[in-house]
């Protein structure tokens, strides 16, 4: 009976969508107040364009700059100047080992995903590259400087300018001689392309020489290298520089202009001029702008002026005249003609089709109010699992899944889909029908007879966890009880997890790494103000969203076994905030909590040798060296400390993640002093008390 309702209210859905189409397009077109046209192709190319102009880099000028130019590491706008800066000139104490990014605060679209085409793209910009001890002055687009070459220093100079489109507006690459290009979290991955203005040789990378032009693809190692000494251009002569790139998407095709000294004019003759794929290394959607870097050399970068136009090729989809919809507008067209014919007195004729078409609505939803209401009347007669299973829902409303739905999704758990495994279960990539990815947990037989013989209460959290809703919090699409098996399914990330980031080849910046820890700190705050818990905080469970926002996943669901609900939320909030001070360890430390090191035993345990050098005042050795000169050694020590806070005995200081979030909030403001010397005990519990936490972790039994 309900699936007979069902295709008769889908049927009269149809009917009254194609009716009130044929109505409305017949009454505007009669009337002449609608031109009715129809594109026999069903994708209609168009053209997007983004365009914009900063004439200076003055704050004084234009206003909202700080808006529109997002500055990284060691970029600043220069008032004086008039220009974007990488290093300020107000650092000239110490330029070196710096790198900074100033990019176009808004993703520009760069690629069309169908088609695999290029946004043609051109760009020109006014720079001027000196070394900071010599006296050179700036001025504007076009104005020359006064040292000029045999002011140069010609063993002075840092590593170069780029013109950059790179994936994200938050990372700074490494300084020296990789210009501070590529994300060294990802270098291996990561999209960028890059038009260099090299004033180092650096044999390494393959230079010819320090006056070069380079193009790079996804790599510090040029493509193409253009000796610009050949064009009588010296980069590093002090004086005001233009350069015009343009790029032929369609074509493929990229040209490269620049000009001599002082000279606006775009030169005839391209420095650059070939065929060139930038597809493999764009996405749909990149940022624009510079970076630079200094080393043991240094240099003032200072970009004067910048003008960008882009355009890429979208579709838009119009109905096929070979469908049936295509067929009624056609119809409508022919009648429209013969209709515009007519003599005006048949105007209200339309008007009293219109009004037809407007009643024939209103019992069309009467009758779709009394179907839904019989079928929510019959819906609740019925309590077997596949109608729960199969009740619409709203689309993000977690849900229950069956065991064959999920097998499908997962290529029936196919090891192609293998995401990782731990002790708790296995994860597989998923794919369901309407689209969307998701990874799917799926516990195993040992942690279900161990952790849960309740699974009634392991059901319960699962479900009260999926209908927590933060920013921070991995969403969960649903669950599935079903053949004796337990399994939840998330949201997929496609970045990862935080542990490939912060312990794989690349370096994660310090200052994604204190938005990683703010973002789980504000994950765990709201998790416990609803008195939920993770139960399974670590590295591997902080996952990296779209926009690199740090979201918590793979939550733990252990029962503590506890007769008491408040007596296990005790425990399982307390063992959350532990743990958080060992990750925010790990994060400050770029190493694991365990490591093994033969060499160096006394730091194989990460806490143990925190509290070490905490009591030998010498935590800045914790700090991950890697990160070199960009990072802020005062907040670092500061973050560290907070993570030894959260180690305490409960009764003995260990903060709320409410306390910690506002510790992380107002860095300004002091927090509790630490003990001098490490505690006793470093159990987030009194073993004596509950036999539940180790020095790490917490196993609940």
């Amino acid at each position: 009976m309900i699936e007979l309702f069902s295709n008769f209210s889908h049927a009269m859905a149809s009917l009254f969508h194609v009716f009130l189409m044929f109505c409305m397009f017949n009454v505007l077109a009669s009337i002449g107040t609608y031109p009715v046209t129809v594109n026999s192709a069903s994708d209609v190319p168009i053209n997007v364009t983004k365009h914009f102009y900063f004439p200076d880099f003055s704050l004084n000028n234009n206003p909202r700059l700080e808006h529109d130019v997002k500055l990284l590491g060691s970029a600043k706008l220069s008032d004086q100047k008039g220009a974007l800066q990488i290093p300020h000139e107000s650092q000239e104490t110490d330029l070196k080992h710096l790198a900074g990014r100033g990019l176009y605060s808004f993703p520009i679209r760069l690629l069309d995903p169908s088609t695999k085409t290029p946004a043609s793209f051109e760009t020109t910009f006014a720079f001027q590259l000196h070394n900071s001890t010599t006296s050179v002055s700036g001025g504007g687009s076009g104005g020359g400087g006064v040292g000029g070459a045999a002011a140069a220093d010609v063993g002075g100079g840092g590593s170069g300018l780029t013109f950059m489109i790179v994936q994200d507006e938050f990372t700074v690459g490494r300084s020296g001689p990789w210009l501070g290009m590529l994300n060294d979290a990802c270098e291996n991955a990561y999209k960028a392309v890059a038009v260099e203005f090299d004033t180092r040789m650096s044999p390494e990378f393959g230079d010819p020489n320090d006056n070069h032009v380079g193009v790079n693809l996804g790599s510090i190692i040029s493509t193409k290298i253009i000796n610009v000494s050949e064009f009588g251009v010296s980069l590093k002569d002090g004086f005001v520089h233009h350069a015009w790139i343009s790029y032929d998407g369609p074509q493929r095709r990229m040209e490269i202009h620049l000009g001599l000294p002082n000279q606006e004019l775009k030169p005839s003759k391209p420095i650059f001029s070939e065929t060139l794929d930038l597809s493999p290394y764009l996405n749909e959607y990149m940022f624009v702008g510079f970076s630079a870097s200094t080393g043991n050399h240094t240099q003032i970068h200072n970009i004067l002026s910048w003008n960008f136009t882009s355009t890429s090729q979208a579709v838009l989809h119009f109905p096929s005249s070979e469908t049936c919809q295509g067929k009624i507008m056609l119809e409508n067209t022919t009648e429209t003609t013969a209709t515009k014919k007519s003599s005006k007195n048949e105007i209200p004729r339309s008007f009293l089709i219109f009004m037809a078409a407007v009643a024939s609505a209103v019992v069309v939803l009467i009758g779709f109010y009394f179907i839904s209401k019989l079928r929510r009347n019959a819906a609740k007669s019925n309590t077997s699992i596949e109608a729960a299973i199969h009740r619409p829902r709203p689309p993000n409303k977690p849900r229950r899944f069956t065991f064959s739905q999920l097998s499908s999704s997962t290529r029936s758990y196919s090891e192609i889909e293998l995401l990782g495994s731990d002790s708790r279960g296995v994860y597989y990539r998923g794919k369901l029908p309407n689209g969307s990815q998701v990874a799917v947990k799926r516990f195993s037989t040992q942690f279900l007879n161990t952790h849960g013989s309740d699974r009634r209460r392991l059901l319960k959290e699962i479900k009260a966890i999926s209908h927590a809703r933060h920013p921070n919090l991995l969403p969960v699409r649903g669950w599935c009880q079903d053949n004796n098996e337990i399994m939840v399914v998330y949201d997929f990330v496609p970045n990862g997890s935080l542990d490939k980031w912060l312990f794989g080849a690349g370096v994660l910046p310090w200052t994604r790494r204190f938005k990683v820890v703010k973002d789980v700190a504000d994950g765990l705050s709201f998790l416990h103000a609803k008195q939920l818990a993770h139960k399974n905080l670590k590295c591997s469970s902080v996952f990296l969203d779209v926009s690199f926002r740090s979201v918590l996943g793979d939550f733990g669901f252990v029962l503590v076994g506890a007769e008491s609900k408040q007596f296990e939320a005790i425990v399982s909030l307390g063992a959350d905030v532990f743990e958080f001070g060992v990750l925010v360890l790990e994060v400050v430390a770029g190493r694991p909590r365990v490591e093994i090191d033969e060499g160096k035993p006394e730091e194989k345990n990460l806490l143990d040798f925190a509290w070490n050098l905490h009591e030998t005042n010498e935590k800045v050795k914790l700090v991950d060296r890697r990160m070199g000169s960009l990072i802020n050694l005062e907040h670092a020590i500061r973050v560290l400390e907070i993570g030894l806070l959260c180690t305490l005995n409960e009764n003995k200081g260990r903060p709320s993640m409410e306390q910690v979030v506002e510790f992380l909030l107002h860095m300004d403001k002091p927090i509790p002093d630490l003990p001098r010397t490490r505690p006793v005990t470093l159990f987030p519990y009194n073993s004596a008390n509950t036999g539940l936490c180790n020095t790490y972790s917490c196993t609940f039994k």
